[in-house]
């Protein structure tokens, strides 16, 4: 699977994006494909949160350790689901009052030969739709 790396340059403070991106428990109300979440063992810096995404009739859940640096920067490690990896680190800057600077990379892989090739022909569409729905969060 192709790795992909995006920077947005966002009109929006920094503590409103970072805020967005670690309430994880929210993304079914915003984030394309995210039909549940549930967040659990919290801690002052990481939470262990499972995410369910279906598109038409594939439903997978998948279970990830989100450390959370901030104010610069979210981790998320993959734990366990239909991946054979996970990548996906956010990190924010803030380049001058009421601007955030957002740098997004995602690599992933799945186990199924199937569900890799119907991502490998969706995937910069799905990304780019992902990114654009925390846009449109924070402008929300």
């Amino acid at each position: 699977m192709p790795r992909h790396q995006e920077q947005r340059l966002l009109p929006y403070p920094h503590d409103t994006v970072l805020a967005i991106v670690r309430d994880v428990a929210r993304y079914p109300e915003f984030l394309p494909w995210c039909v549940g979440a549930r967040v659990y063992d919290v801690r002052d810096d990481s939470f262990t949160a499972d995410l369910l995404i279906g598109y038409k009739i594939i439903r997978e859940k998948y279970t990830s350790r989100v450390h959370v640096s901030a104010p610069d920067s979210v981790r998320i490690e993959y734990l366990s689901g239909p991946f054979q990896r996970l990548e996906n680190i956010w990190h924010f800057s803030e380049p001058a009052p009421g601007q955030c600077l957002v740098d997004f990379t995602i690599d992933f892989e799945f186990r199924n030969k199937m569900l890799q090739k119907l991502a490998s022909q969706l995937f910069l569409d799905v990304v780019r739709k992902m990114v654009g729905a925390f846009e449109a969060r924070a402008k929300a």
